[in-house]
């Protein structure tokens, strides 16, 4: 479904060029969660960054179906992240004027009743249905991140691309947003940055990123997680 080709991020840093992204190449298949594994100063985020569109390379491709990111206008990628991809961050990047319900209302290209229904009824599934009116600083850590999940699944993206999304959780907290984000499988992909390997112990795929290079593609990993977790 995604997929990347000879995928490389450079830029200038002072006199120095540093190369974030090195000839990397991997395809995300129709309701996978595939896991990012990484040190800071990887290139994990970057790599993200970059299937996901926020970002453009200096080599190689990526594609969406048979359609590439390069030969997409500005508009178009746009139009590609509202439509097709959802965002969860580290930092929630709520709009603090904004109830919780409103902040789910921002993500839908074209509001109606319908999408207000789901919102309420995700919020509810989410163990927020008492904070629908509640303001970002009304909420704890763990609520906001839960209503940024919300966010992300609202209108029923393809992908979600979560950058170190329980980096600033608590581990009781962290592990229910990730089974938050990982139940999204059931309708489409997951793609998760982190440094820390505990929360991709359900992942069907780690990748692991040092120094800008994919270092290890690891299927056994998520068994020796399970049972170092158990």
């Amino acid at each position: 479904m995604l997929q990347t080709e000879n995928l490389t991020l450079t830029y200038k840093d002072g006199d120095s060029i540093v190369t974030a992204v090195n000839n990397i190449s991997i395809t995300i298949q129709d309701h996978q969660f595939i896991g990012i594994l990484g040190p800071s100063g990887s290139g994990k985020s970057s790599l993200l960054y970059l299937m996901s569109g926020l970002r453009q390379p200096t080599g190689g491709e990526i594609f969406l179906d048979d359609r590439a990111y390069s030969k997409m206008s500005e508009k178009d990628r746009n139009g590609l992240r509202r439509t097709e991809y959802g965002f969860v961050f580290q930092h929630h990047f709520l709009i603090n004027y904004m109830t919780a319900l409103e902040n789910v209302m921002v993500s839908p290209i074209a509001p109606s009743k319908a999408y207000m229904v789901q919102a309420k009824a995700f919020l509810a599934d989410l163990g927020l249905g008492d904070k629908l009116h509640r303001f970002p600083y009304e909420l704890s850590g763990g609520e906001r991140q839960r209503v940024a999940v919300a966010r992300a699944m609202i209108h029923r993206p393809r992908i979600i691309f979560a950058d170190e999304p329980t980096g600033l959780l608590d581990r009781t907290t962290g592990l229910q947003v990730m089974a938050l984000l990982r139940s999204f499988c059931k309708q489409g992909s997951l793609v998760a940055v982190t440094h820390n390997p505990e929360i991709l112990a359900e992942a069907d795929q780690v990748i692991t990123i040092r120094d800008g290079r994919v270092s290890d593609i690891d299927y056994r990993l998520m068994h020796d997680l399970k049972e170092m977790i158990s």
